[in-house]
């Protein structure tokens, strides 16, 4: 594996210094690439750029440096480990696996010229972080066929060939949460709800669910958008608390999550909160805002707690624990490794079509209806249109379990998703 690194500065506030590498920086810019010729190989298989008689080449644009530092590293090694697995047991239409990382540092820019130097020599990325640097990358990816998995789940990356976004999108998980809150807490037709989310697609995105599933059980939002750079959410909470919210919802980042459920608690609005999955990090079970975290948040989340009982999940869990003794388990592990199971599968199933080539590894990917890897639950690709999954999970946080948090609730697709879906196609 190779790797590079750049240095990035993060805000200097109090909580931002507790906090600095859970924080999300937004921005946009555009790239080119090469996309390169194909050959067929000795053994017949067609092959292109990235491929060659002894190797397949995979890259990755990650954060090893900024405010997602703690999940690039998490998502790194975890495919790094998926990789030596997979050639332990002899590669991929026997070649060995290769995976070159670049890190971006959470800037647009960076990545941007990542990508220029990356994509000529790469077969896929299983890794992209970071919503705008997906959004800058967009048109390139696509021109080159670069299959691309973005740890990113905004509704605007779909419809797109060669991005795939895994599991449900940001306006899904909304419409979850309502759902949970409405089923579970109490809430009421004619009760308010804060929003409070980060401008941008992110977001937006998540707001757009938030306030169609408000709509259908007789809610009102109270939305208040924020910047990435916002870590003390004082304000929002003192309005949210005057519009008399009877429960909160987070779309956001870990920093913001932690400030909302920590002030909110101090001034006495002791309501239920609900966040994104992006908005939750084990590392904030560290911090002054811990108990309020465990009293008062839920998180809903495409993916299982790290702690689940599923036996691909466990055996995940001791094979990482293993190989990377004294590093945290966290969400981005099990993303991370799902993510290049996935990317594998893909794979094998180009290879016995005969061909490694870009446009032929793609179409593998569409062909695929229901991809389980036993971490979470199956996804179809054939629809470029819809998210791979409807399902999601709610999490709550343990400071004594493995990743942070616990299950609260299995996979179900919460009423309402395919209405939604339906009246958007």
């Amino acid at each position: 594996m190779k790797t590079e690194h750049h240095r990035h500065r993060t805000p200097g506030t109090a909580l931002a210094a507790a906090l600095a590498a859970l924080l999300i920086a937004a921005t946009g810019c555009s790239s080119k690439a090469d996309g390169g010729s194909t050959s067929d190989g000795a053994d017949g298989v067609k092959s292109g750029p990235g491929v060659t008689e002894k190797s397949i080449r995979l890259g990755a644009l990650t954060d090893l440096t900024g405010p997602y530092a703690t999940l690039g590293k998490s998502i790194v090694q975890a495919q790094q480990m998926w990789a030596d697995e997979t050639n332990a047991d002899g590669g991929i239409c026997g070649r060995k696996i290769e995976i070159v990382v670049k890190d971006h540092g959470y800037d647009v820019q960076k990545a941007v010229t990542a990508y220029a130097d990356i994509a000529p020599d790469v077969l896929a990325l299983p890794q992209v972080i970071g919503s705008p640097v997906v959004a800058a990358l967009l048109d390139d990816v696509e021109r080159d066929h670069l299959l691309t998995f973005p740890q990113a789940w905004a509704a605007s990356l779909l419809g797109k060939d060669s991005i795939q976004v895994l599991g449900t999108t940001y306006d899904l998980d909304m419409i979850a949460a309502v759902d949970f809150l409405t089923r579970t807490k109490g809430l009421e037709k004619g009760d308010s709800v804060g929003h409070v989310y980060f401008e941008g697609d992110y977001g937006s995105n998540a707001l757009e669910g938030s306030t169609w599933a408000a709509q259908q059980a007789g809610l009102k939002i109270v939305d208040q958008k924020i910047k990435a750079t916002d870590t003390d959410l004082s304000a929002q909470v003192s309005a949210l608390k005057k519009a008399g919210v009877k429960a909160v919802l987070i779309s956001a980042g870990p920093a913001q999550t932690a400030s909302l459920v920590g002030v909110a608690a101090s001034r006495g609005l002791t309501v239920p909160v609900v966040s994104s999955a992006p908005g939750f990090a084990p590392q904030l079970m560290k911090t002054p805002a811990a108990p309020a975290l465990t009293a008062m948040l839920n998180v809903v989340s495409a993916a299982p707690a790290v702690s689940s009982d599923l036996g691909g999940v466990r055996s995940m869990v001791a094979a990482y624990t293993k190989k990377y003794p004294g590093s945290q388990v966290d969400s981005g592990v099990l993303s991370g490794y799902n993510a290049a199971r996935l990317l594998g599968a893909d794979l094998e199933k180009a290879c016995a079509a005969g061909s490694l080539t870009r446009e032929d590894l793609v179409k593998a990917h569409r062909s695929q209806k229901n991809a389980d890897t036993g971490l979470g639950t199956p996804q179809d690709f054939s629809d470029v249109s819809r998210p791979a999954s409807q399902s999601t999970y709610v999490l709550k946080p343990d400071a004594k379990a493995v990743g942070g948090t616990v299950n609260v609730e299995e996979a179900h697709v919460a009423p309402g998703v395919e209405e939604y879906l339906t009246s958007r196609s």
